[in-house]
């Protein structure tokens, strides 16, 4: 284990790192049936940056990252399910670390010294690196902003309140949540994500609405997507909120290159307690969702007295909508199926 400063940046603060190498546990990844059935040894380097200032000024273990919980959570996954890619075995790794309080980015190398090959080598390596600047918001992590906070990134607010969308709330407040997507294994994966939104810390799901199967917009060549919305409370500002939902989608494989492409996870605030704002990159409540019969039509079987300001009832918005192009699939989702 070693502790040292490199030129890891948060908002313009230079952190410390933790790193932890040579982590050797015998697990069961690759392509072949072989190396799955009779597993190998592989190795894992991880280095995660924090500022580790107050934890040295006070000698406090709780205000840095315990080297041995990160070993611990690293072996975990070099042993766990098997997947065909180190790259996927470093990318959990990451996430893993990040989870951690304090960590801002993580840098990962995982190592298969007996690799399959046909020469003889010393090493295969794959290198990653991963920040909460891409993003890859996880768990009980946040990036926000209020007044008067600190520069030091253990603080969950720091940074300046730009406008409203920053301003977090004196109490918990209600917002609503759109799930969509079309690609892969969709309703686990919408389900999943109402739990990873559960998790976040200032952020307690309430219910969630049927299922509905909807046509792609516009006459797009896409598979149908599944949809739903889930009503939570929430005491984060709507920026810190956005960063938890793009975070989630990150953590579920959303290409954000093509805003019009098909997508594993699209997570969308549609309201938050009324505000009404607009910005580069949020606006609230949602520009299209009055218009959307996938949106409105679960969201008004969920709550029957909602409104959409400044469009008005979301039973009236959903009939005007029309429901040619919505299907229900399951009315008491997100209930995982039966056995049988």
């Amino acid at each position: 284990m070693t502790v040292h400063t490199r030129p890891y940046l948060k908002d313009g603060i230079e952190l410390d790192q933790v790193a932890v190498k040579g982590i050797r546990v015998t697990g069961h990844h690759g392509v072949f049936d072989r190396e799955r059935e009779s597993g190998q040894l592989f190795f894992a380097d991880v280095v995660v940056h924090v500022n580790t200032r107050t934890a040295g000024a006070g000698d406090d273990l709780a205000r840095t990252v315990n080297y041995s919980d990160l070993a611990d959570a690293t072996a975990d996954v070099l042993a766990g399910e098997p997947v065909k890619l180190i790259e996927a075995v470093a990318e959990r790794i990451a996430r893993v670390a990040l989870e951690f309080d304090g960590v801002q980015c993580v840098d990962v190398t995982v190592h298969k010294p007996q690799a399959p090959l046909h020469v003889e080598f010393h090493d295969v390596s794959v290198c990653i690196r991963r920040d909460l600047r891409d993003g890859a918001l996880w768990a009980d992590k946040r990036i926000g902003s209020s007044a008067g906070a600190s520069d030091d990134p253990f603080d969950p607010g720091a940074g300046p309140v730009r406008d409203v969308l920053d301003q977090r709330p004196a109490q918990p407040v209600p917002a609503l949540i759109a799930l969509g997507g079309n690609l892969g294994d969709v309703e686990p994966t919408l389900r999943q994500a109402v739990s990873d939104l559960h998790r976040v810390n200032g952020v307690e799901v309430r219910a969630a609405s049927a299922l509905v199967r909807s046509t792609p917009e516009a006459g797009r060549e896409q598979p149908d997507y599944l949809n739903a919305v889930v009503r939570l409370h929430t005491s984060l500002a709507p920026r810190e909120l956005l960063a938890a939902c793009q975070g989630i989608e990150m953590v579920h494989g959303r290409d954000r290159s093509d805003p019009s492409g098909n997508r594993t996870l699209d997570l969308d605030i549609v309201e938050y307690n009324g505000v009404v704002a607009s910005a580069p990159d949020l606006t609230l409540p949602h520009p299209r969702a009055h218009v959307r019969p996938f949106v409105l039509l679960p969201w008004s079987s969920m709550e029957a007295d909602a409104t959409l300001a400044p469009h008005g009832s979301v039973v009236d918005l959903a009939r005007e909508a029309g429901t040619d192009r919505v299907t229900l699939v399951h009315d008491r989702w997100p209930q995982p199926p039966s056995a049988t």
